[in-house]
């Protein structure tokens, strides 16, 4: 064995060599002892390894997440190129729109409000106690959609000029006293009518403009439904995504099941890209712990037709983005207020 040893023989390990220095200490002193990797070590070099994509700079982003700081950011050429805090609100972003005109339209839970590029607050509305307001939608640069979880739970569309209420109308819920837990995320389709995600209802229900509901499908704690131009969903139920046909088909699905590499922990919203990938964040929940920085999780996940994963977000240190609810891609153009809700556009 020690003639071996001596000859350094390829057939001994490095980790070999470490645990027989253990057993025979200074005997082995000719041999380079190598200490063995910790798990922290370990883990860091699985934090630090190459994602796919251009980080930051895979695209052009508005980027907002429910955590206890109110922060939203805009990222274009992998640079934090504005951002906006709002530490004496209160409450958490659930929803923000950046319209056309550079103006910021945000629900956190106990207002909603529109911010200007200069981060003046244009138009504020608390909401009333006992109720909470988790997402929000322009319509033209006139009107704002909200949905206002609370007994009774209701659909409203203001005229922030005037303080009009344009429409108004009630939707059902699971539990009317327990407000925290009715609704999410709702998105004006295309084709003018209101997709809302009933949590604790457990399904997804589409109205018109009249509160009339018109079509609906089963979820299991649903948190987003994204019209498609195509005139199918994409639906989120935290475990997974799934686009889905008005007749009720499930077209393609999507699950941390299909990452295995990269740390999924609570999907919410996903949405269909000009290039026709998919894009889902992942969102971390900071009342229940803190981020383990050494091996944190992603925040959005982009993967192409075929479950190929072609993006991972991942930025909690220079810059700190924080969780993820929503990402609105800023590759090209858009105006999201552009919709028809009714008569109101």
């Amino acid at each position: 064995m020690f003639c071996l040893l001596g000859r350094k023989s390829p057939l001994i390990s490095t980790r070999m060599k470490y645990h027989l220095s253990l057993v025979l200490g200074a005997s082995l002193s000719i041999l380079p002892l190598a200490t063995p990797p910790s798990h922290a070590a370990e883990t860091a070099a699985v934090a630090s390894r190459a994602l796919p994509g251009k980080g930051l700079g895979e695209h052009d982003f508005l980027y907002a997440g429910e955590s206890k700081n109110r922060r939203a950011f805009i990222i274009r050429k992998g640079q934090v190129v504005w951002s906006y805090e709002d530490p004496a609100g209160k409450g958490e972003i659930s929803d923000a729109v950046l319209l056309s005109n550079g103006n910021l339209l945000i629900a956190h839970q106990y207002a909603v409000k529109l911010v200007s590029p200069e981060k003046k607050a244009i138009w504020n509305w608390d909401a009333p106690k006992g109720t909470e307001i988790h997402t929000a939608m322009p319509i033209g640069l006139e009107h704002v959609l909200y949905v206002q979880n609370g007994d009774p739970a209701l659909v409203r569309v203001v005229n922030i000029a005037t303080g009009e209420t344009r429409r108004e109308f009630t939707v059902p819920v699971g539990n009317p006293k327990s407000v925290h837990g009715h609704f999410r995320h709702a998105r004006v389709t295309p084709w003018g009518t209101l997709l809302i995600a009933h949590m604790d209802m457990k399904k997804v229900c589409e109205y018109d403009a009249n509160g009339k509901e018109v079509w609906s499908f089963p979820a299991d704690g649903p948190w987003g439904a994204t019209p498609l131009k195509n005139g199918n969903v994409l639906l989120v139920d935290r475990r997974s995504v799934r686009e889905i046909t008005h007749r009720g088909d499930t077209l393609a699905t999507f699950s941390p099941a299909d990452s295995p590499d990269y740390k999924l922990a609570s999907l919410q919203l996903a949405w269909r890209l000009p290039n026709g990938n998919t894009l889902v964040n992942s969102w971390f929940n900071e009342w229940s712990g803190t981020v383990d920085k050494t091996n944190p999780p992603v925040q959005a996940v982009e993967f192409s037709a075929d479950k190929k994963v072609v993006w991972v977000l991942r930025s909690w240190e220079n810059p700190d983005l924080g969780p993820a609810t929503t990402i609105q891609i800023l590759d090209e153009a858009d105006a999201p207020e552009q919709v028809t809700f009714g008569d109101i556009k």
